[in-house]
């Protein structure tokens, strides 16, 4: 039987689900942080001139109105109601940290002024001058030696004699060609030069690194407890002394999203708005849409659109507000037990069933808890962590990840520093305690904790080669 393809218009009824402006709007301001959400409304506030911004005062009480939010086209149609986001939980200091700026100076600009310090003639100012801006992030020299030397007609020698200059620049380390002269540099800058540690990165830098301790020994003739030592102050130098100035990685505060305390025997939770300004929408703007005289219809009709864009934000808020504050209660009632008596009684718990708890998607419940934090009276922590997996115990009860992970903590502090635990060691240990958890396991956890294996922390004290 031949077969026939052809066109043909046909009518089909579908159902599906449409995303809306509004909800996309609600969606993208629930998984903001405090400080992104913040920034948000100041980047909103600019485009649209219905939004008014006012500062935030520290002692206006703040009173919710839920009748406000009832009814938006109620709200359209009068001008003289108004609505406000934004409101303060308490004086609370400003910390002076959080006012300090970073450097406005760039490597390359902060080395240049130390340059012009020196008494250089011009030839070698210009060469470091050159040397600096070829020289990376991190603080290492990314050219190879040789081609500065053809490039100013050098020879080896004097362009050792440049780089001598360089490495006494501050930051100690800076200009390094590798990692083992950066840590020299630093060794040598030192007022007590550590002439042991200074032997071992530039003699035995590679056996140090694989943790071949014995054979560095051996090298520089010394007793392994002297080569600890060597290793103990090497990890206190920078490996990577240019990323001071690199603004990527310049220390973020993290400001608490929700404040969890205890107050009167009571339980209190707070939605943190403290730094957030308050926003309203103009009376002006809701009075130009009752003037009918020589009113202009593309003029009234650019207004109506703000005030909906405006309100829409100012539900979204509150829909944030309200949607973090019902996630923080459920947490509180399913981990009561660790606000109350510390992380060893963390349980386990999972975004599903917190939805299922609040009967909302997952996805909600993954959104109101992405990258935001919680001030509770065991110290501040991300909203994850109250989610940990689980381990069964002996007796069918699951504990906490991470209450297994304080336990190994507390196991590792206590060895015996000569002979460390060993990772089957530290299983057979929880096995003993009722947590069944096998040496693989104990190795991803010691790993997330950052904690090196048995073999790195051991410590020698006045052993000999032998």
């Amino acid at each position: 039987m031949a077969l026939s393809m052809g066109y043909s218009l046909a009518q089909e009824q579908r159902m599906k689900l449409v995303m809306t402006p509004e909800l996309r709007q609600a969606i993208h301001v629930l998984q903001l942080s405090a400080i992104d959400l913040n920034q948000y409304i100041q980047e909103q506030a600019l485009e649209n001139p219905v939004l008014e911004v006012e500062e935030v005062t520290i002692d206006e009480p703040f009173q919710v109105n839920e009748e406000r939010l009832a009814d938006w086209t109620a709200y359209l149609g009068s001008g003289e109601r108004e609505y406000r986001a934004g409101f303060s939980v308490g004086a609370g200091d400003d910390s002076p940290f959080e006012k300090m700026v970073a450097s406005e100076d760039s490597l390359v600009d902060n080395l240049e002024i130390q340059l012009r310090c020196l008494s250089l003639n011009k030839m070698e100012f210009q060469i470091c001058q050159f040397i600096i801006g070829c020289i990376d992030e991190d603080g290492y020299l990314d050219i190879d030696p040789s081609i500065l030397c053809k490039r100013f007609t050098i020879s080896e020698q004097e362009l050792e004699d440049i780089l001598t200059i360089i490495h006494g620049l501050d930051p100690a380390g800076i200009g390094a060609r590798s990692l083992s002269e950066c840590l020299a540099i630093q060794l040598r800058r030192e007022i007590e030069s550590d002439h042991r540690a200074l032997g071992v990165v530039t003699e035995a830098f590679l056996p140090f690194a694989e943790g071949r301790w014995r054979e560095v020994a051996r090298r520089l003739d010394c007793s392994l407890a002297e080569v600890q030592n060597a290793a103990d102050r090497i990890r206190r130098l920078n490996p990577r002394p240019g990323t001071h100035f690199n603004r990527e990685e310049a220390s973020r505060y993290i400001h608490p999203d929700v404040f969890v305390a205890k107050r009167d025997g009571e339980w209190e939770i707070t939605v943190n708005e403290i730094d957030m300004p308050r926003l309203s929408i103009s009376s002006y703007y809701t009075k130009v849409l009752h003037i009918k005289d020589g009113q202009e219809k593309q003029v009234a009709s650019y207004i109506k659109d703000r005030l909906q864009s405006a309100m829409g934000i100012l539900k979204s808020i509150e829909q944030r507000r309200h949607t973090m504050y019902r996630v923080t209660e459920k947490i509180l009632a399913e981990q009561q037990d660790f606000f109350v008596h510390g992380v060893a009684y963390l349980k386990p718990l999972t975004l599903s069933r917190l939805a299922d708890l609040l009967d909302v998607h997952e996805s909600t419940v993954s959104r109101a808890t992405q990258h935001k934090y919680m001030q509770t009276p065991q110290g501040m922590f991300p909203f994850r962590y109250f989610f940990p997996s689980g381990v069964m115990t002996d007796q069918g009860e699951y504990t906490s990840a991470q209450s297994v992970k304080d336990k190994i903590g507390q196991m590792i502090t206590k060895e015996q520093k000569k002979k460390p635990l060993s990772d089957q060691r530290i299983a057979d240990l929880l096995e003993t305690e009722g947590i069944n958890i096998s040496r693989r396991t104990v190795t991803k956890y010691r790993e997330e904790m950052g904690i090196g294996t048995s073999r790195k922390r051991r410590r020698y004290e006045r052993e000999s080669l032998g």
